[in-house]
Formats: C-alpha cells, structure tokens, sequence
C-alpha cells in the first residue's frame, strides 16, 4: 500500500533511485544494513522509495524482475515489523543493454514501480554510446528512459549538447541529490546545475547506497534548489514528478520554469 501523504505535499518526497534491497548490489550487504538505510530515507521525509537494484551490466546473471519484487515484499515486512514509516516499491537501474527491450518485454528487467511506463537507464561511464536507436525501441514499446545521473558521466557532464537529441526524443533526467551538493565532486556538481538551470532536470533522486559516503539527503537538496531557483522548481523535481512515477502519470516538463535559454554549450567554468 502507497504511504499517504498526508501533511504538506512540500514537506514530503518519493526516491525514484535508491539502492536499499539488502545482498543484492553495491548497497547494504545485510538486512540490519537495509533498515538503517530505509530508517534514515524515512527521516529525510521520504515516504515512497521505488528500490533500483543494478540490473544488467555485470549483474546480467541475478537480480531479475520476480527476485527484486520477493526482496521487496520482504523488506516491506521488515519495515513494518520495525515501525519504519516507509513504502518500497519495485524498479531496476538498468545498464544500458542492447538486449533491453527483449528482457523487460519477458519480465526480466524491471521499469520503475513496476508500472510499464518508465525505465531508469544507467549509461557506461568510460565511454559515450547513443542511445537514440534504444529510445526509439522503448517508445515503441510506450516506454520512457529516465536517464540516470548524466551529471556525474564525465564526458556528458563536460559537453551537456550531446544530450539534446535525447532530450528531443522525450527521454528525461534525473540528477543525484548528492551531486547538487557538491558530493561527487566540483564538475559533477557544475554540470548538476547547468542542466537544472536549463530545465532539462526532470527528477532528483538519492541513489542511496549505505550511510557512509551514499547516504540520503533529500532535504538539503530540495533546499538548496528552492534557494537558487525557486520553490516551483524545486517542488516540480523532488515531489511532483517522482510522485508521477509512482503513480504511473505523465510528467511534466520543467522547461517552462528554467530561467535561462536552452544554450547547448560546454558546463561553464564558474557556475
């Protein structure tokens, strides 16, 4: 069951990126681990977390669709043994696979919520690839890529053009709290606000991973992006589209809202 939102929609966010399912990837190894971790989303005001294990990629072999929805059924049990006040949901962080389209069309790889509508899409880091031939094939299927913090890809992050004909092709953004912050370091930070600046950002989202060095902060971003360009913005990103996710709805574009042209430039220097 959807935890209801029931105070101030502003106070309150869905994580559409989260690596809180214990022993399944480079997140929590144990269940104790998983519950820290969704304790500590929880006190970060989030009350829906869509839970995005790697799949593909060098996880080809495990994590497929009906393994992720037993381990979320199981937390979600833990959660309410343990009073946590959180909902998890089914997803994947999906490395980008030319078999992609085949493997969620035979249940195998997970689109965010488990609602048909909407797969989050990690792009290798050491190389470019086009994906336009992939977005084509996941339209045809009414699939929408959400591509996974582009900000913190080193080549996109220093020439954000190249993502304009994905942009164009109705593919979106989600950038990590974290990288607003300045957590992934200076360039990964510049570009996070050159794309936000833009309206190019459709989502924030944690991509938690443990309470070290990946924990949630959900909060500070929020505040950090009502303080730069507004509350609108910031409600649009971390509220109003990841809810959309969750329920399965269109998402709305933040384009109308950016306060600069779409300029399809090199991440500035001093932003």
């Amino acid at each position: 069951m959807k935890t209801e939102h029931m105070k101030s929609e502003q106070e309150y966010y869905v994580d559409i990126h989260c690596h809180c399912l214990p022993a399944v990837d480079d997140g929590p190894i144990t269940m104790s681990e998983s519950l820290s971790l969704c304790r500590a989303l929880a006190d970060d005001c989030i009350t829906d977390v869509i839970a995005t294990p790697h799949q593909l990629g060098r996880f080809s072999d495990c994590n497929e669709a009906a393994q992720i929805r037993d381990q979320v059924a199981a937390l979600n049990e833990e959660l309410e043994s343990n009073g946590i006040s959180l909902n998890v949901v089914p997803g994947g962080d999906v490395r980008l696979d030319e078999r992609m389209c085949r493997l969620i069309e035979a249940d195998k790889v997970l689109t965010l919520a488990d609602g048909g509508k909407y797969v989050l899409l990690e792009l290798p880091h050491e190389v470019f690839i086009d994906i336009e031939t992939l977005l084509v094939e996941l339209s045809s299927l009414d699939i929408r890529a959400i591509i996974s913090h582009p900000e913190r890809h080193p080549i996109i992050a220093r020439r954000p053009r190249v993502l304009l004909k994905w942009l164009e092709q109705s593919a979106y953004l989600q950038v990590t709290s974290a990288s607003l912050l300045g957590d992934f370091g200076t360039l990964a930070q510049k570009a996070a606000w050159h794309f936000l600046n833009l309206g190019w950002v459709s989502f924030v989202a944690t991509d938690a991973h443990d309470l070290d060095g990946r924990s949630p902060c959900m909060k500070a971003a929020f505040g950090s992006i009502c303080a730069r360009l507004g509350g609108a913005m910031a409600r649009l990103v971390c509220i109003e589209n990841p809810l959309r996710v969750l329920e399965g709805r269109d998402v709305l574009s933040a384009r109308s809202m950016s306060t600069r042209k779409w300029i399809y430039e090199r991440v500035p220097s001093n932003s």
